[in-house]
């Protein structure tokens, strides 16, 4: 059964548009429906676009009271609400800084659009649908959605503005205020998921030196041809050992400082556009870059990268190593010394709560379902890849799917509530200097 379209809203995959036509029909038998309940400024606000807003809501998944008492109140948030963002809307509009064109509004309604239309398996479906959400064409629902993305770009530029001017700053909140945040919205809290806190040493196979000397004179063979006119993407199609931009010829994209090993980035960093680097040695292998393009702090850039061929015997070496790390482990030995000692500098050796959807699948296969902390049985990940390696890995704990406590979400809600804090400060002070008027 293909969703509708408030269920296609209150999965997150856009906004749909106001359901009409529910509202209505409520509104008609509840309260006249253009009754104006507020002016903010000169603009007023109906009771009809109250109602659409609480049907709204609900369709989202909102728990709106279905006696009369209940849902009075809800709609009086729901209208201080509209009140506030009408306020923020309007004080956008005066500031001559804060532009918002026609084309990025009609980009982000036509990615609703084609959101939307996803979810149906025909036209006239969707359309059906439309009406069925009280709106009388295509058209007029873009029209509805062109007005409600502006109107949330202008609040999201004022907000951004005024945290770039200083006039924005967290109000810290107090336990107390965090308590009654948590509690009020503990059923929307998102599940703590399945997660595992372990620390490991890494061992990683090293080439022979022979390995290493053929590697190196293959890749100054290549400069060589590059040099010569050869050309950069057909090579790195043929020879590097980079499988993520290999068949890209090499490519790597734009990056900034800090997203490569730093030999790399020492040496890209300086190159001329089109020039073609010495060898550059890291401990992935033998790399061989090409600047293409630069512009402020960053590059975009190619790469071939030459691996010296790992023996059996080198991979032997590496395990056997493993093995006699993970019994000095167990015999009692400082973690931290034999880290010091042996562990591969690339690789982390300690974690903290990570959800074990976030394993890799090596990983996942080999320790995903332990349960039982403790020292583990050496295992090897990466096997049949250049860079196969492995791991002396200690289980320390193990926490299982479960509602998030207050001290776990105490710091993120200190920073949501800080900076709703900040905002209602800030709509406080605009309420003293913009006419509003509630009349329900």
């Amino acid at each position: 059964m293909r969703a509708s379209l408030a269920a296609v809203v209150s999965a997150g995959l856009a906004v749909l548009g106001s359901p009409r036509a529910a509202a209505q029909g409520r509104a008609a038998t509840e309260r006249p429906v253009d009754r104006i309940v507020a002016v903010v400024g000169t603009r007023p606000i109906l009771a009809s676009q109250v109602e659409e807003q609480l049907v709204l809501a609900q369709s989202q998944g909102a728990k709106i009271p279905e006696d009369s008492a209940g849902r009075e109140a809800a709609r009086r948030q729901i209208l201080s609400q509209m009140v506030d963002e009408e306020l923020m809307v309007q004080q956008a509009e005066r500031d001559t800084t804060i532009k918002v064109t026609d084309q990025e509004v009609q980009d982000a309604v036509e990615q609703t659009v084609q959101n939307v239309r996803k979810q149906f398996s025909s036209i006239s479906e969707f359309q059906s649908q439309l009406r069925a959400a009280g709106f009388v064409s295509e058209e007029e629902w873009r029209r509805w959605l062109a007005d409600q993305q502006r109107r949330s770009i202008l609040q999201q530029r004022l907000i951004e503005e005024l945290k770039q001017k200083g006039k924005l700053r967290p109000i810290p909140p107090s336990d107390g205020e965090m308590r009654d945040f948590w509690e009020a919205n503990r059923a929307q809290q998102p599940k703590r998921p399945a997660a595992i806190s372990f620390r490991q040493i890494v061992i990683v196979p090293k080439p022979d030196s022979a390995a290493s000397v053929r590697a190196e004179q293959l890749a100054e063979s290549l400069v060589v041809a590059l040099r010569q006119g050869a050309n950069f993407a057909e090579v790195a199609k043929k020879y590097s050992a980079d499988s993520a931009s290999r068949e890209q010829g090499g490519e790597l994209g734009w990056f900034r400082r800090g997203v490569m090993v730093k030999e790399f980035e020492d040496v890209a960093f300086r190159l001329r556009p089109g020039a073609i680097s010495d060898v550059v040695r890291t401990e992935f292998g033998y790399h061989i870059i090409q600047v293409e393009r630069v512009q402020p702090a960053e590059i975009l850039a190619r790469h071939i990268l030459i691996q010296p061929t790992i023996s059996d015997a080198q991979i032997a070496i590496a395990k056997t190593k493993a093995d006699s790390v993970h019994d000095a482990l167990a015999h009692g030995a400082p973690f931290d010394s034999l880290a010091r000692t042996y562990a591969d500098a690339n690789e982390p050796k300690l974690a903290d709560a990570l959800p074990i959807s976030q394993l890799p699948p090596d990983y996942a296969t080999t320790i995903g379902n332990d349960t039982v902390p403790g020292l583990k049985p050496v295992f090897r990940v990466g096997a049949g890849t250049s860079r196969t390696r492995f791991v002396v890995f200690e289980l320390t704990k193990r926490l299982p799917e479960g509602e998030l406590s207050f001290d776990e979400v105490k710091d993120r809600i200190r920073e949501a509530l800080g900076q709703q804090l900040a905002i209602k400060h800030y709509l406080d002070l605009l309420r003293r200097t913009t006419y509003v008027d509630v009349r329900s």
